[in-house]
């Protein structure tokens, strides 16, 4: 009776986390890109769909206009069927190209840059069956996911940060969210090895997200130098050091 009592509260208190979430922003989240790679990647299919519609109903309008010419006219019914044919096009082409969501063993293919992008569309579309601690997680990793790829532009694939890259977020992070979703729900709250599933999901990803800082900050290390250095000749030359120069040429 008391495991029936604990189940059940556990229940009722994972529903609740489930609409709490929900009313502070749960359907948000789902709705918002993670990063500007995936946004890139919506972008881009828009700019698509609405070439493809401009360019149907340019063709509509024109051969249109070419048979009311021919024909003296196209009266009443040609008019309504010209609106009900600008209506289906924009209706079918607006839906055309369909955003696809990669397929998890498509992720890890091409360029290690376009493999970041890829990626972030990827884990947009696993949030909501994940535990609403890391859902926060992987919303907050779209920024450093961009981050990543902006110091990955111009990289040799070949590079050993390159290669990480491809392991930490084209294989280890899919593998660990694939892992946690074939747990069935009912278990993914149970403790087991000191932690339940929902806990080790939020610590790895909480991990792999240090990892990509990490990577971030190695990759950009020759900027900040370089940038450092520069700052330094700058000041020398215009700043303070230009202003001490003089004198201690005068004293020697």
């Amino acid at each position: 009776m008391g495991d029936l009592t604990r189940d059940s509260d556990r229940i009722i208190e994972n529903a609740r986390i489930v609409r709490d979430d929900n009313r502070t922003g749960g359907r948000h989240r789902r709705e918002v890109s993670i990063g500007a790679g995936s946004a890139k990647i919506k972008k881009d299919i828009w700019v698509k769909r609405i070439r493809n519609i401009a360019i149907a109903l340019f063709g509509i309008w024109v051969a249109t206009g070419i048979a009311g010419l021919i024909l003296d006219g196209i009266g009443f019914a040609g008019v309504m069927a010209l609106v009900v044919a600008s209506v289906i096009a924009i209706a079918v082409l607006g839906n055309y190209p369909k955003l696809k969501t990669p397929r998890r063993e498509n992720l890890n293919k091409g360029n290690v840059r376009d493999m970041v992008g890829r990626t972030e569309l990827w884990l947009e579309s696993q949030r909501p069956a994940l535990p609403p601690p890391a859902a926060r997680i992987v919303s907050d990793m779209g920024v450093q996911l961009d981050a990543l790829g902006l110091q990955l532009e111009g990289v040799d694939q070949n590079h050993p940060k390159a290669r990480e890259v491809r392991s930490l977020v084209g294989e280890q992070l899919p593998e660990m969210i694939d892992s946690y979703r074939k747990i069935p729900a009912h278990l993914r709250a149970e403790q087991r090895a000191g932690a339940t599933p929902d806990e080790q999901l939020t610590d790895s990803l909480g991990k792999i997200s240090g990892e990509i800082d990490s990577i971030t900050r190695q990759l950009a290390e020759g900027s900040l130098d370089d940038l450092a250095i520069k700052h330094r000749y700058l000041d020398y030359k215009f700043g303070e050091g230009a202003a001490t120069a003089p004198e201690l040429e005068n004293k020697s």
